[in-house]
């Protein structure tokens, strides 16, 4: 008996019991359902953030802190000069020190607290061309002392044109000096020369929607410090060997105080977590196709003892045992292919679903598109089906079924025929 006639005599047994084989099939599509939608809303958002975070990170710079990481250390101070002998160092093109503290900024009566951050406007440019850009006024080559630059969301936080501040208006920057017996707010005026255009999503170091930004020298004066939270360093490129190599000088010039993070590094970081997501949440889809294989092997062993005469005429026609197998075999595969591709298009159903009525909660901004739910920071969510969920959907379905249709094919391939036909 040929392999297409199998699967013809199978096909005629399915479609002899619709009502029993559509449930079946429909508990392979839950399964699958749930896998694909919660893999391609994971892998959506995982290309959202890591789009986000290359945007707002430069992978040819290395970001410079004191002490155990980015937030800081308590006993080494990182020093603006020390951008300088950074600088110096080999495979360095610019080296910039970051100041940054939590202020309350005033603009037409309305108060906002806001990180300020001191930077050299140029420099910090050149590193982040693409997002420390203006939208609105221009970013000065000599700033002066007064210069002040906003993020977006800084001059719209509520996003409906309603500004709080803009181009040309005057910002009062009020910062709470602990280090003054009794503690003092310390004032000075600015005036704003540019709103930067939109970043969007997450950043470290890098220009953000959200932040203040003063001259450097500014900083220093107002703050009364020579010390920085961070410096970053722009590379000759991006090349793995360059960014170790430059790490390793810079601890070797500063000391062992600093810690050299690379966005390189950090974006890596992300992408394992979202794998382990991925395979978490797989992990749990995968029980309900578990559950519907268990299903499959309960409904096949009644389909086996309903068909008992059946298989003893086919035996006693001569079908050997192996093919009697393989048709039982055939109709899982049949009920697994099925349901795992209308599982396929019923979960990226529900992932679309999903995204939306996401998006249409999501506050400010809501949905922009069809399709794509909006996060904080302006983050999209757009569901991405890979050609590999969809290979490994069809693989994981059709393995679940046919594994859980073995042992009631086997019973029907050892059934006898003489003891089959008595049956009754």
């Amino acid at each position: 008996m040929r392999i297409i006639d199998m699967f013809s005599y199978a096909f005629s047994a399915i479609r002899l019991r619709k009502l029993r084989a559509g449930l079946t099939t429909l508990g392979v599509v839950i399964g699958i359902a749930a896998i694909v939608a919660l893999l391609s809303i994971t892998q959506g958002l995982q290309t959202a953030i890591s789009s986000q975070l290359q945007r707002g990170f430069a992978t040819d710079t290395l970001i410079v802190s004191a002490g155990g990481g980015l937030g800081g250390g308590n006993e080494f101070n990182l020093l603006v000069k020390d951008a300088q002998t950074i600088r110096e160092l080999e495979n360095v093109t610019a080296s910039i020190a970051v100041i940054q503290r939590i202020c309350y900024v005033k603009s037409s009566g309305l108060t906002r607290r806001v990180t300020v951050i001191g930077v050299d406007f140029v420099a910090y440019r050149d590193i982040y061309s693409s997002t420390f850009v203006a939208e609105d006024g221009e970013i000065p080559l000599n700033p002066e002392e007064d210069a002040v630059i906003v993020g977006k969301q800084v001059s719209d936080p509520w996003n409906n044109g309603t500004l709080f501040c803009t181009t040309g208006d005057t910002l009062e920057i009020i910062w709470t000096n602990t280090t003054a017996r009794p503690l003092r707010n310390e004032t000075y005026t600015g005036r704003v020369v540019a709103v930067l255009r939109e970043v969007g999503g997450f950043t470290v170091g890098g220009p953000s929607d959200s932040r203040v930004y003063i001259p450097i020298s500014k900083a220093q004066s107002f703050f009364g410090t020579e010390t920085c939270e961070l410096i970053i360093v722009k590379l000759k490129s991006d090349d793995k060997a360059m960014i170790d190599s430059t790490a390793k000088a810079i601890r070797e010039a500063l000391g062992s105080g600093v810690t050299v993070t690379s966005s390189t590094a950090v974006l890596n970081i992300i992408s394992n977590v979202f794998s382990t997501i991925e395979l978490f949440l797989a992990g749990i889809a995968a029980i309900s196709l578990l559950v519907a294989g268990i299903g499959i092997m309960n409904i096949m062993i009644v389909s086996v003892m309903e068909r008992t005469r059946e298989i003893g005429i086919l035996k006693a026609l001569g079908m050997k045992n192996r093919q009697v197998l393989l048709i039982f075999l055939c109709e899982a595969a049949i009920i697994g292919f099925l349901g795992t591709l209308i599982g396929i298009g019923a979960g990226w159903s529900l992932a679309q679903i999903v995204v939306r009525i996401f998006g249409s909660s999501s506050g400010a901004g809501g949905l922009r598109q069809a399709g794509q739910a909006v996060v904080s920071n302006g983050t999209t969510i757009t569901p991405v089906l890979t050609p590999t969920v969809i290979l490994g959907a069809i693989v994981f379905g059709l393995a679940v079924t046919m594994l859980f249709a073995l042992y009631p094919a086997w019973i029907a391939a050892k059934l006898k025929p003489v003891e089959a036909l008595r049956y009754e």
